[in-house]
């Protein structure tokens, strides 16, 4: 069996790691892939917006099955274009892909279907961004329409945080026509979760529960990412909740845009916030695999990945498929280059990888690496790598991730120390809840 994999971060790296241990894949290939994935795929020079020349290589080299990582392609059509040749590409069509491509359009969809999710404004205008800020009063969230590479959403508690979202989204545009519209959107206080499930048009299979971070500094401070790390169980979850969320919210979101004319198929994300630790609301849809929580729960899967692909991009899972997971925790620890989320060099030589996958249990994800002119590797991107581990719990699986990643080394190396620290303090109210 061959397959073709799009794109070239972290996830795309985690994915690639998975499917290469599936019984009778002889070839995989990744567009356009990083130094990473090239240790056990092939490479191409491809990039993820080109969806016709994709198309044209999954043609002539009768790729069996396209995993589509970012959302890029797939709102730009790539699931159609490979339809439209009887290839089969795993990920929902651009028609689907809409939940992720449009806050607008989710956000109406939701109130539409009744899937709870936090009162919004649609506004084209400062003056009616200004007029729903003052219906909601602060703490508010400012959100682009389009897609805006995960740093899109602006929470703003102070008034002149208000102001300078005002002024970021109608006077310097930085989101260009992704801000064309934006959501002005009630504040919801409590807990973040991400919920992933497959998708084959009607039946949902969940992905084991994951936590991410998203600010760049520990303590959550500082701006928005996209993604400083994960660890899976999620621990917020528990099998209740997890079970609401399923009925109320992912059954009742693909029967509604099977309703729409817009059958889902793929990995639905479902950004939920916990409101007092057990309300869940709908923040925001992703439909594809989620960045860091993939390269997290892809290491807990216990089996293999393909044959649930395979169903999706068909439209039927197999009879009484389900998802087996390990009983162990793992962490994703994603190490940035100096400046970012906001500008940053490239080029940095970097050292220490070899070294840190020597520990059991460690795996090094290539996010934004590169080759430089003399072979050796460099920094190439925001995000550079993820630094992953499993445990016997998530205290361990922690650990072990902080310490494989303090051995790895290039200029203006950053990543949080504080990832999972939340999750240990709740784990630890349980114990004592038990003890008592």
């Amino acid at each position: 069996m061959r397959i073709l994999v799009v794109g070239s971060g972290g996830r795309e790296h985690a994915l690639v790691w998975k499917l290469a241990q599936a019984p009778g894949v002889s070839d995989i290939f990744c567009a356009p892939g990083n130094p990473g994935i090239a240790s056990l795929a092939t490479c191409l020079p491809i990039g993820v917006e080109n969806v016709v020349e994709l198309a044209d290589f999954a043609e002539s080299m009768k790729i069996d099955l396209t995993v589509v990582g970012p959302e890029l392609p797939l709102t730009l059509g790539l699931v159609d274009e490979f339809s439209r040749r009887s290839l089969l590409a795993f990920g929902p069509n651009r028609l689907a892909a809409e939940l992720e491509g449009s806050k607008v359009f989710s956000k109406l969809f939701m109130k539409k279907y009744g899937i709870p999710t936090p009162d919004a404004e649609v506004c084209q205008t400062r003056a009616e961004a200004e007029r729903a800020l003052k219906s909601f009063g602060l703490p508010c969230v400012f959100k682009a329409d389009g897609l805006a590479g995960g740093k899109g959403v602006v929470v703003a508690q102070e008034p002149d945080e208000a102001e300078r979202a005002l002024k970021l989204f109608f006077e310097d545009r930085v989101f260009g026509s992704a801000g064309d519209r934006i959501l002005v959107e009630r504040f919801i206080a409590g807990d973040e979760v991400s919920f992933m499930v497959l998708c084959d048009g009607e039946r949902a299979l969940p992905l084991a529960t994951a936590m991410d971070y998203k600010k760049i500094f520990d303590g959550e401070r500082g701006p928005n990412t996209g993604g400083m790390g994960a660890h899976s169980p999620s621990v917020l979850l528990d099998a209740s909740t997890s079970s609401d969320v399923l009925a109320f919210i992912v059954q009742p979101t693909l029967k509604g845009m099977a309703d729409e004319g817009r059958p889902f198929r793929g990995v639905l994300f479902v950004g939920l916030i916990l409101e007092k630790g057990m309300n869940p609301y709908v923040l925001e849809y992703n439909v594809r695999f989620g960045d860091p929580e993939t390269q997290a729960v892809v290491l807990r899967l216990d089996g293999d990945l393909l044959p649930f692909l395979m169903g999706s991009a068909r439209g039927r899972f197999d009879e009484g498929a389900q998802l087996a997971w390990r009983r162990e925790a793992t962490a994703a620890l994603v190490m940035t280059a100096e400046g970012y989320p906001g500008p940053f060099e490239r080029g940095r030589p970097i050292t220490g990888i070899q070294e840190a996958e020597a520990t059991e249990g460690v795996f090094v994800f290539h996010a934004g690496t590169a080759r430089g002119a003399d072979g050796a590797l460099v920094t190439s991107g925001g995000r550079v790598l993820n630094v992953c581990a499993r445990g016997r719990g998530l205290s361990q699986a922690l650990r072990t991730a902080r310490d494989a990643a303090g051995k790895i080394h290039y200029e203006g190396a950053h990543y949080r120390r504080d990832i999972g620290h939340k999750a240990l303090e709740i784990l630890m109210e349980r114990s004592g809840s038990m003890l008592r």
